[in-house]
């Protein structure tokens, strides 16, 4: 055989070794996001107990779901350093020993200190799974990284759907600590195994014969962290994620409020055959379409391009807002109209991580989109805006346009801003 012939084998076996091993990758990148998805979605259902054992308020305990917000999102640029430079194994191995350690705290926490103390240790532990997993997704898939990063991201998404319901029954049946105790050292258990396999995307996955055609514009070079924050387009891109997930959550996080106000929260609803009150349907629509959106959108935008499905989805979640406000008294509509527009948002997660690795290259993808993803905090400091709106202005009219117009404007950025900005920085050499 000769030396060409030889290497044309070798190339074809080490791409296929590599395609094969890539989905493997992401499967256990969304187990592990998976496992640390209860971190935040699956508090609620320990207020209450903690509550009732100790007499603390509400507001007091929620504070330490605050901190865990914080430190989960601001420390990723941090995190993804660290993968970018040391691989994602020892990253997700100590954030799973983190998340583990904190949900055991928790069980043994008889002090508001304590509790908060637990809170950013598994805020610390939860971003450094998430932001490793995601930022894995984006360099082992060039060509399919839309769905790469939406599949990741919808394993914490809709991950809790899997034990909300063995916790609360843990919860009822052998206390609030027990289930603290066991299903920490459980998911935490689950993600330090997995680490073990996790590995790096080789440098030159891009041009092996197991990647398919890439539809999207890819940076001609990499943009190291301190790089990209003097780009004028990554600012673009960090504005339209903060006023998307800002414009969103303004809707979405008072929807029992809303429901309130228009009185029809218990007022059941039967689509399909499944009946339920208005405002747990809504909320159980939640779950599903949050976590389907993130690898459809992510899928379409592979396909079609970033701007252009930016620009369709935010649109769309401008239509359906101001859809809800106006049809929202009706039971069903809000059912409808709510699911609408949860779709229509939740694909920020996929949409924004993958045009950062786009834009500024793979080699520091993870701590590029971590930069990124630190406008998730910055939108959770605006959230408060929409209670403020309501007092001033006695309605809920005012927070909705305000949403609606951001998402609007996010959508018209996208394709007259950040559609030339980018076409322009990628070709720079």
């Amino acid at each position: 055989m000769t030396s060409a012939s030889t290497a044309t084998v070798t190339s074809a076996s080490s791409g296929s070794r590599a395609g094969t091993n890539r989905w493997l990758q992401l499967l256990m990148g969304i187990v592990c996001m998976a496992m640390i998805a209860n971190l935040q979605y699956g508090w609620t259902l320990f207020v209450n107990p903690i509550a009732d054992k100790y007499g603390w308020s509400k507001a007091a305990i929620q504070v330490a779901f605050t901190i865990f917000v914080l430190t989960e999102t601001w420390l990723v640029p941090v995190e993804g350093y660290l993968v970018d430079r040391f691989g994602p194994r020892p990253v997700v191995l100590v954030g799973g020993i983190l998340c583990g350690i904190g949900w055991v705290l928790n069980s043994y926490a008889s002090s508001l200190p304590l509790l908060y103390f637990a809170a950013a240790i598994s805020g610390i532990g939860a971003g450094a799974v998430y932001g490793t997993c995601v930022g894995n997704a984006l360099k082992w898939f060039p060509d399919r990284r839309g769905l790469a990063a939406g599949l990741t991201a919808a394993g914490f998404g809709a991950g809790s759907a899997l034990t909300i319901l063995p916790i609360s029954a843990m919860i009822k049946n052998q206390g609030y600590e027990a289930a603290f105790l066991y299903f920490g050292i459980l998911q935490g258990a689950v993600v330090f195994v997995l680490s073990l396999w996790l590995k790096e995307a080789p440098h030159d996955l891009a041009k092996s014969d197991q990647i398919s055609a890439i539809k999207v514009q890819q940076a001609r070079r990499d943009y190291k962290p301190m790089e990209l924050l003097r780009q004028p387009v990554f600012w673009v891109m960090y504005i339209m994620f903060v006023m998307v997930a800002a414009g969103g959550l303004m809707a979405t996080a008072q929807l029992g409020p809303i429901a309130r106000d228009f009185q029809i929260g218990d007022v059941p609803v039967s689509i399909m055959g499944l009946a339920l009150p208005a405002l747990t349907f809504a909320l159980a629509i939640d779950r599903v379409l949050n976590g389907l959106t993130r690898p459809f959108f992510g899928w379409v935008s592979d396909k079609i391009g970033r701007e252009q499905t930016m620009f369709v989805a935010f649109a769309l979640e401008a239509v359906g807002i101001l859809a809800l406000y106006e049809f929202g008294h009706n039971p069903v509509a809000f059912v409808i109209l709510t699911g609408m527009v949860f779709f229509a948002w939740g694909e920020i997660y996929s949409l924004f991580p993958s045009t950062c690795a786009d834009t500024f290259g793979s080699k520091y993808a993870a701590a590029n989109a971590g930069m990124l993803y630190t406008a998730k905090g910055t939108a959770s400091l605006l959230v408060p805006l929409s209670s403020v709106l309501t007092a001033v202005t006695g309605n809920w009219h005012a927070v909705f346009i305000t949403a609606s117009i951001m998402n609007a404007a996010a959508a018209l950025m996208a394709w007259f801003l950040l559609r030339p900005m980018r076409r322009a920085h990628m070709e720079k050499r």
